[in-house]
């Protein structure tokens, strides 16, 4: 307990935590805060401190997954909480969380390599599970992705809708006009953009399940000569598009792969097309991903700097016409989700067992907390290929 001790009387200074150890005795750490929590935890087994000390982020997400650790006062998400807030990057805390991590660099690079087949692998690890655990969370339309808050107590599903709209808008579409959606998840976008702007949109995914029911949604809207979907590598589409979308699908693409992506888009959009490119991004310079992260819930995943995006994209002549930072929504978005999956415990146990149902929370907990106070956000990037294919100001944009 001495290491782990030593780490935590030096991160917890705001806020109070108590943790009582598996032959009972207390350690306290911090003063209380009225901005801070005050959380009481309690380890089952006397390993729980060192594979926390040996990697925080990792030995602490596993504890709590295995039962080694409980949260008694509070929640596990009030335990995130209170190390993020305590080392907030707005207020010069790190941009990386965990001790050790260099160690995993040369690991994170061959997992980011992504190659076509890795690819249909790492998205099915999560994107395949089952869908009534997505249904228990999500809007009814299926938007697995930061939604937009025009006002941050709006419903999930109006942040969603507007989401949509936001999108839209960006894209500056126009009827008749065929829109490639890379990443299209369960077809919601695509369904959207086809009944409010008369588009024809072709959606591709590695995801067994999701095309299964975005087919069907299509189908049932008695759009499918409009709206189409394929399992197919955005690396194997062919053609030629007004317009081009991806949301939620470039965190999978893996930084070796950058050039390949934009590279293949500006193949693919039409000389005077628009490209909008909706993506988690971190807003500190390249990073690596958190351990806990790779190995339960996107392996193979990496949220890119800007940096990272601009570098590939001055490579192969696509014109960065606008950048927007989503600084917050998606921390509105994974509160809600957090909180939907602690309401439904009893059904996600049922689905799963109790293992699963601690990591989701923790997964959707500690992203929310990231978005909150590390150095997650979401970037909304804008490409055009010719200047002129867009008006000069961005009027054109309201909605």
């Amino acid at each position: 307990m001495w290491l782990l001790d030593k780490l935590l009387r030096r991160v917890v200074r705001f806020g109070t935590l108590e943790i009582t150890t598996a032959d009972g005795k207390a350690h306290h750490y911090g003063t209380a805060h009225p901005d801070y929590g005050n959380v009481k935890i309690r380890f089952n087994d006397k390993g729980v401190p060192m594979a926390i000390a040996r990697d925080p982020g990792l030995g602490a997400g596993e504890s709590f997954m295995n039962q080694r650790l409980d949260v008694t006062q509070g929640s596990i998400a009030d335990m995130i909480e209170l190390f993020y807030h305590n080392g907030s990057w707005d207020k010069g805390g790190p941009s990386r969380a965990g001790f050790g991590e260099w160690l995993g660099k040369a690991r994170n690079y061959v997992d980011r390599l992504n190659w076509e087949g890795r690819s249909k692998k790492n998205v099915a690890h999560h994107y395949d599970l089952s869908d009534r655990l997505y249904d228990l969370f999500l809007d009814a339309d299926r938007q697995y992705s930061c939604a937009y808050f025009t006002d941050p107590t709006n419903s999930l599903e109006q942040a969603q809708q507007d989401k949509m709209a936001h999108i839209a808008a960006k894209l500056a579409l126009k009827p008749g006009q065929r829109v490639l959606d890379i990443g299209c998840g369960w077809g919601g976008l695509a369904l959207y953009l086809n009944r409010h702007f008369g588009v024809d949109v072709l959606g591709v995914t590695l995801s067994e399940e999701q095309i299964k029911v975005a087919r069907e949604r299509a189908a049932t809207a008695g759009v499918s000569d409009h709206v189409t979907f394929e399992l197919i590598d955005y690396r194997k589409v062919t053609g030629q598009f007004d317009r081009i979308v991806s949301v939620g699908m470039f965190e999978h693409v893996g930084p070796p792969n950058y050039r390949t992506f934009f590279r293949k888009c500006r193949e693919l959009l039409a000389d005077d097309g628009v490209m909008l490119l909706h993506t988690i991004g971190r807003m500190a310079g390249p990073g690596t991903t958190d351990r806990w992260t790779t190995k339960y819930i996107f392996p193979g995943g990496y949220s890119p700097a800007l940096s990272e995006i601009v570098r590939a994209t001055e490579h192969e002549k696509l014109i960065t016409a606008d950048v927007e930072t989503l600084r917050v929504h998606y921390a509105h978005t994974l509160d809600i989700w957090y909180s939907r999956c602690v309401a439904a415990h009893d059904e996600i146990v049922k689905l799963y067992d109790e293992r699963f149902y601690r990591m989701w929370i923790f997964y959707l907990a500690a992203a929310a907390s990231s978005f909150r106070h590390g150095t997650m956000c979401n970037y909304q990037v804008q490409y055009i290929k010719r200047r002129t294919a867009l008006p000069i100001t961005r009027d054109y944009m309201r909605h």
